[in-house]
């Protein structure tokens, strides 16, 4: 039987060699260079057909092949590329067909198997985890590029609790990510976008290494929550969760459980409660 040591280096492996360096590297360059010439040809056809409804017609067909392509290639490859897509989906960066693909991105990332929580929970918190919470859902309420979220009870509690685990070895592979997404970028710049992307990727790089470091995070949640209810006289209209201080390291966070709204259901919860689309609210909450 395997010991725990062993079964979190298997799955770290796994994880943050989703592929090998080399390998990841060489899947992104074939993906990315396949959406790139699918773009090409688009562009060379469009010159070719007369009638403006016909040529919008084509090009928005490309944006929904090439979403379904995008995808694939952050779903699959994981790491950097998930935060990228969910950067780049947004309506004033992207193609609507990208958007409405990458967007279930946001939530819906390949999950971390639970006995690979388990050992990082026990790692980081000294405690095996039924130590610590009187119950623990197994399957992630949320999963995205650099952590999963998972419901749990701590002993003794009333409410319940978020507790956010980071994926094993995800900081590695991101590295490479990143290298291999600025080439791209530079190259992009250089032939067809007049747009520095290069530092667009950069600066996401800089964020992304913020969101290593769940006590750094813990600290800022603790001061935006205060500063909504200094500037609310007490009564802030966004709720920051409460960190649960003495369960919290750079890869685990126990938070306050807070009950809302997926962004993938945004939309219709909007609609219920009767805001318009295209009111002060909804732009606020679109440009986030």
């Amino acid at each position: 039987m395997k010991s725990k040591s062993n079964l979190f280096e298997n799955v770290q492996e796994t994880l943050s060699n989703r592929l090998k360096p080399w390998e990841r590297t060489m899947q992104f360059w074939v993906r990315a260079v396949n959406v790139y010439t699918s773009y090409k040809f688009c562009q060379i056809r469009v010159k070719y057909v007369k009638g403006k409804e016909k040529q919008e017609r084509m090009w928005e067909d490309q944006h929904e092949i090439a979403a379904d392509r995008i995808y694939s290639l952050c779903y699959d490859l994981g790491g950097f590329f998930l935060k990228a897509a969910q950067i780049i989906g947004k309506p004033d960066l992207a193609p609507n067909a990208w958007v409405k693909k990458l967007v279930t991105l946001c939530d819906d990332a390949p999950a971390t198997p639970f006995e690979a929580v388990q050992f990082v929970i026990e790692k980081e918190l000294e405690r095996k985890p039924n130590e610590i919470f009187e119950r623990f859902e197994r399957i992630p309420i949320g999963s995205a590029s650099v952590a999963q979220v998972h419901r749990a009870r701590i002993k003794g509690a009333t409410s319940d609790v978020a507790v956010k685990v980071q994926h094993p070895g995800v900081q590695d592979i991101m590295m490479t990510d990143i290298r291999n997404l600025k080439t791209f970028a530079a190259y992009l710049q250089k032939t067809d976008i007049r747009f520095d992307l290069v530092s667009v990727v950069q600066e996401m790089e800089k964020q992304v290494d913020y969101e290593f470091d769940f006590l750094r995070e813990a600290k800022s949640m603790e001061k935006i929550g205060e500063f909504l209810k200094t500037i609310n006289k007490g009564k802030p209209s966004v709720i920051v969760p409460r960190p649960i201080w003495g369960m919290i390291t750079r890869k685990v966070l126990v938070m306050e459980f807070i009950e809302g709204t997926s962004i993938m259901r945004l939309g219709d919860e909007m609609s219920k409660r009767g805001i318009s689309p295209h009111g002060k609210m909804a732009m606020t909450v679109k440009s986030t």
